[in-house]
């Protein structure tokens, strides 16, 4: 069963917004470098690509599953971060 924020997701007809970021002018022009050869038209849809797979990672990781729920119980324990993200280092 696919959750609402996945079928929303994979709407081609989301609505959309325009943001400014202030970005290195040499991190721009290696994004221009490299999107070709990842097969993007330019650098401005390889930026999506990058903010997408991280996106995506993080709602992975942050989720409500077991292990996101495991990980906020171990942090009101006071368990530190650098431990926890040694075992999940581990675990993956």
């Amino acid at each position: 069963m696919i959750s609402e924020p996945l079928k929303t997701r994979l709407t081609k007809d989301r609505p959309m917004t325009s943001i400014t970021l202030r970005i290195p002018v040499d991190v721009v022009e290696s994004m221009k470098t490299i999107a070709p050869y990842k097969g993007f038209s330019g650098y401005q849809a390889l930026l999506k690509s990058y903010i997408s797979e991280g996106l995506r990672r993080d709602e992975a990781q942050f989720s409500y599953s077991k292990e996101a729920k495991l990980i906020a119980a171990l942090k009101k324990l006071g368990v530190p971060d650098s431990v926890i993200e040694e075992a999940a280092r581990d675990v993956a």
